[in-house]
């Protein structure tokens, strides 16, 4: 928006497809809403009951500005538990969200001008996450036919000596697909070549359908150059509760907690307190809520098969987002996205919102049940044998 009062760094409109949905899901009564990763699933009443327990009980302060100490445990505890990483608490920041986290963490370490490699298809935030740190987002891209792992001489074509860290993210949004072991060890390898720092975006970890998920920081040599990021929004079905964390070096946390005591100052404690429970009873539910997630990806993915123009990777690796190749429609990315939305009523994001690799493709999010899904299939199928 241009006006003298408006910085003018923000005069181009920078509106993302993400929040573009909300306004297109409204266009129509009927809608089927498969554009946004908000679950349909409410966050788990033990987490709810026991988080506003803790609320009637006082907790509704300021927390400790690293964040929660019982909650740091937590974390602490799950990384022995789950990855067998031994994870100081001078390692550990809680944070607002991990796109709050993501802010500080490049806020943190980069200088104006610096790169920073950014995996695609990817998060649509990410590049005006890096500009918003002063830095320059370098497009990293992966392609189906390679199954979306990172090619590391395309890799490492595009270093330069302004390269500062390298953004990564598995199981990925929007492409579903995980990075393989092989290419985990390549790409710490090249970290490790060109000093570079490793941005982790952890987040759908527990929608690892067909091997367990390996953090990146737990490969020899990588805990030192690595920046995790995690959130509770997907792995415990808390999007709305806005919490996550930071696992890094001491160094990077207080530089992070430095930074922040300027914007929110501490997390929400009660989210805080709901963090502590999610982590604490996560073998009562989370299988459950990663198996129904499970259940609609394969689905979906079988019925996208057999409907004629469109094809997706099958059977799906992660996350709970399907990245639908619409290529042998004849129609970009934009052009398919309106005519499923305008002739079908389902929503999906175009997939170069996602990044130029991202064209010839649209996202869905499968964040309704398997009924809902089928109609939203139906739809399309008829839309598309026309």
């Amino acid at each position: 928006m241009k006006h003298r009062f408006i910085a003018k760094r923000y005069w181009k409109d920078q509106s993302t497809a993400m929040g573009q949905s909300d306004v297109l899901a409204k266009a129509f009564d009927d809608v089927i809403d498969l554009s946004l990763g908000d679950p349909d699933l409410i966050t788990d009443d033990i987490i709810i009951d026991k988080a506003f327990a803790d609320a009637k009980a006082g907790h509704t302060k300021y927390t400790d500005f690293q964040g929660d100490p019982e909650l740091r445990q937590e974390i602490i505890k799950y990384y022995k538990e789950e990855y067998d990483m031994d994870i100081p608490d001078e390692e550990v920041y809680i944070t607002t969200s991990a796109c709050h986290g993501m802010y500080l963490v490049l806020e943190a370490i980069l200088d104006d001008g610096d790169e920073v490699l950014v995996q695609a298809p990817y998060f649509t935030p990410y590049p005006q996450q890096v500009e918003l740190a002063r830095g320059i987002p370098v497009e990293m891209p992966t392609y189906e036919e390679e199954d979306f792992q990172i090619n590391t001489e395309r890799l490492e074509s595009l270093i330069t000596e302004r390269t500062k860290a390298l953004l990564i993210n598995t199981p990925s949004n929007p492409t579903g697909s995980c990075l393989n072991m092989e290419s985990m060890e390549k790409i710490a390898e090249i970290a490790k070549k060109y000093d570079l720092i490793v941005i982790a975006d952890d987040i759908y970890t527990a929608f690892s359908y067909q091997n367990p998920f390996v953090p990146i920081a737990s490969l020899p040599g990588m805990r030192e150059r690595t920046i995790i990021l995690n959130s509770f929004s997907k792995n415990f079905t808390m999007t709305g509760w806005r919490i996550g964390n930071i696992v890094a070096p001491e160094f990077i946390c207080k530089v992070c907690q430095q930074i922040n005591e300027n914007i929110v100052f501490t997390a929400p404690s009660v989210s805080q307190r709901a963090a502590i429970y999610a982590l604490r009873h996560r073998h009562e539910f989370q299988a459950e809520m990663v198996e129904e997630y499970r259940k609609r990806m394969f689905y979906a993915a079988e019925r996208i098969t057999k409907i004629p123009k469109i094809s997706v990777i099958n059977p799906p690796k992660g996350s709970f987002y399907l990245f639908i190749n619409i290529k042998e429609t004849g129609l970009t990315s934009v052009e398919a996205a309106d005519l499923f939305l305008r002739e079908a009523h389902v929503n999906t994001l175009p997939g170069n919102a996602f990044g130029a690799c991202g064209e010839g493709y649209v996202r869905i999010a499968c964040t309704v049940g398997v009924d809902k899904l089928g109609e939203a299939f139906d739809r399309i199928e008829k839309v598309l044998s026309k």
